[in-house]
């Protein structure tokens, strides 16, 4: 049975302005994301702080996603005792304040990894990456005391839609003023770090001016270790009862396994496999922020409508045809080129693809953090949470690690297939989740 005692304080749910502050730090740190991880650092690293060396950037590939698997796996032993000491002490947005200063320090001074500072590039990007994945799990906390269940898709929806939007913000400038990530224009690119930080940075205010602390702190006579130890120990226990939740988290460590090498991989894949031209690549920029967007949004109000849990297979049903059309770009390519004399390269097919990866992205993440919001009661948010968090950075850690193994072996182009038989595998787990009954949980458990 639930506990009976409440934590939380009864309060209205959030106003227009403190929606759209909490959606701007989606907004804010998705210039990490894609300018750090997705697109520009991650390919500066693997072609010039590390370089070819003569292996087809093997080992250059290994080292990045062995860094982002470090950071995901410090993510995944400290998420949920973040989680459970921010419930119990009422301390969302102080945790929040600090994962946000510890990211933007640590994006800056990856200013001075030059080429051959391998190491100094793998210790920043475990730090600064750390960082900004432990404040990811810490803004979702807030959404469920947001809206009612029924308009958390919506307002999920919106938070990723903005971030991307942000995302192009900032890939634009980076495209205008920066350039390209080669060699040649290293004291120029060398800047993005500094630029993610200081967007970061200043894009964000918004949301430590109007997000709301609704929760009401216990006494605090615990220490932060006695919280943490005791409050885990009980959603351990308490897990059993959210029987729907620990399905789909189970589910989520699948699929996020996929989205995380898609992530850390698509615009190395790009410069590597495809040969992509400086001009295709910032075209693929613009493709994916407005695709994921649009996915964001319009799967965030289909959400409301058919249900989280549909929405959500609907969504890895369409990242299992953008990673088959990933992989046979070359040979579709070519194919054509054969069957009706056309003069295509693979890199223009591939814009065509990015439209699907985009929608893919934006959707199927949105639909996630919503699901979990769903089935989370108010007073224990940030603590399930921080197991959505756990489960997101545990699939990063299995699913770069095993990419990177991989493509050591046989390549980048055939491992990205690895991909498809995460996406099959978290389609039929979420099959055992019952959605109507998760949601009745968390009401229970908040009304008892």
């Amino acid at each position: 049975m639930p506990p009976t005692t409440p934590t939380m304080a009864a309060s209205p749910y959030a106003s227009r302005r403190e929606i759209f502050g909490w959606a701007m730090f989606d907004f804010a740190n998705q210039a990490y994301t894609l300018l750090i991880i997705t697109v520009v650092f991650g390919e500066l690293f693997t072609t010039v702080i590390v370089g070819e060396r003569n292996d087809g950037y093997r080992l250059a590939n290994f080292l990045w996603s062995l860094a982002l698997a470090i950071s995901y796996l410090l993510v995944v032993i400290s998420a949920p005792l973040c989680g459970a000491i921010m419930d119990y002490r009422a301390e969302k947005k102080r945790f929040l304040l600090f994962s946000y200063m510890a990211t933007v320090a640590t994006t800056a001074m990856l200013y001075f990894v030059e080429p051959g500072y391998v190491v100094l590039g793998l210790l920043l990007i475990v730090l600064s990456n750390y960082a900004y994945s432990m404040g990811e799990s810490f803004i979702a906390a807030f959404l469920p005391e947001l809206g009612p269940p029924d308009a958390l898709g919506k307002i999920s929806g919106f938070g990723w839609a903005l971030g991307y939007i942000g995302g192009l913000l900032a890939a634009g400038f980076t495209l205008i003023v920066l350039g390209e990530a080669t060699a040649d224009n290293f004291e120029r690119i060398r800047w993005v770090g500094p630029f993610a930080a200081g967007f970061f940075l200043v894009a964000a205010i918004p949301t430590f001016l109007w997000l709301k602390e609704r929760g009401v702190p216990k006494p605090h006579g615990v220490s932060y270790r006695q919280i943490a130890q005791q409050r885990i120990l009980g959603t351990f226990h308490e897990l059993r009862y959210f029987k729907d939740l620990s399905v789909f988290l189970v589910s989520l460590l699948f699929s996020m396994a996929g989205v995380y090498i898609i992530i850390a991989f698509a615009f190395i894949y790009g410069a590597q496999v495809i040969g992509w031209d400086e001009s295709v690549r910032n075209i693929m920029f613009i493709i994916v922020q407005v695709t994921a967007a649009a996915g964001a949004i319009g799967f965030g109000f289909l959400q409301d409508k058919l249900g989280a849990k549909h929405t959500y297979q609907m969504t890895l049903a369409l990242w299992v045809a953008a990673i088959v059309a990933i992989w046979a770009t070359p040979a579709l390519t070519e194919w054509l080129n054969q069957q009706f004399g056309w003069q295509w390269q693979a890199q223009h097919l591939f814009l065509v693809v990015g439209c699907l990866a985009g929608l893919s992205l934006g959707s199927s993440q949105s639909a996630s953090r919503a699901l979990v919001g769903v089935f989370s009661p108010l007073e224990k948010s940030a603590e399930f949470f921080g197991f959505w968090g756990l489960a997101n950075k545990l699939a990063g850690v299995l699913g770069i690690v095993m990419l990177g193994v991989l493509q050591t072996l046989i390549g980048l182009q055939a491992s990205i297939l690895l991909c498809v038989g995460l996406f099959i595998a978290a389609m039929l787990i979420c099959v055992g989740v019952n959605e109507r009954r998760g949601r009745e949980a968390a009401v229970a458990w908040k009304s008892s």
